[in-house]
């Protein structure tokens, strides 16, 4: 038993070498030129910059700048439309001659009075065409506050029944600028216009 405590120092001493002795190998490998043979065969490129310098290309020469014209392009001519077209006729002959005249006899320059702005021609019946017949027809209606056509009535055709229908339904076209008293529009009744039906 009383060796045991020589013992113990003896294998404290060799553990103390021993890891004395580790940490300078371990040291040894660390701080030397200790280079593994894998990361020898390694090799890294070197790479190198060049000094180049970058030269900025200026002799290209710009563009002309495009002068302005002297002189502006001529006006083009505004195109001119019939507004008073009717575009649902389908059965005027080329033969044929309508004339619309409005009776002016309720009109009075001095009062702001109603007056045209779209005129329709009637068609010219088929009927009447086929057979040569010319006349004419009155048709009398009323001017609204909107210049709009109301209440259109034949009031005298000749010959009778030939003319009224048409020169009723192209009445029902016709657009007036309404008559104005003190500053408001008003209706006027009982206008007159005359569509003359004739064969060329």
């Amino acid at each position: 038993m009383g060796s045991s405590p020589v013992r113990m120092c003896t294998a404290i001493l060799l553990s103390i070498a021993v890891v004395v002795g580790l940490f300078l190998i371990m040291h040894s490998l660390i701080d030397g030129d200790y280079i593994d043979p894998e990361i020898e065969d390694r090799r890294v490129a070197d790479l190198v910059q060049p000094d180049e310098e970058i030269e900025l290309e200026t002799t290209t020469p710009k563009p002309d700048k495009v002068e302005d014209p002297e002189e502006p392009p001529p006006e083009m001519d505004m195109v001119q439309l019939d507004v008073d077209m009717d575009m649902d006729i389908e059965n005027v002959a080329p033969q044929s001659n309508v004339d619309i005249s409005i009776d002016s006899g309720g009109m009075n320059s001095g009062d702001g009075e109603y007056l045209p702005i779209v005129k329709v021609a009637p068609i010219y019946p088929r009927r009447a065409q086929s057979r040569g017949i010319s006349g004419y027809c009155i048709v009398e209606y009323t001017v609204t506050t909107s210049g709009a056509i109301r209440d259109p009535r034949a009031v005298d055709c000749q010959p009778s029944g030939v003319f009224d229908k048409a020169s009723v339904k192209a009445s029902l076209k016709f657009k007036y600028k309404p008559r104005v008293v003190d500053g408001e529009p008003i209706e006027v009744a009982g206008v007159r216009n005359k569509f003359t039906y004739e064969l060329e």
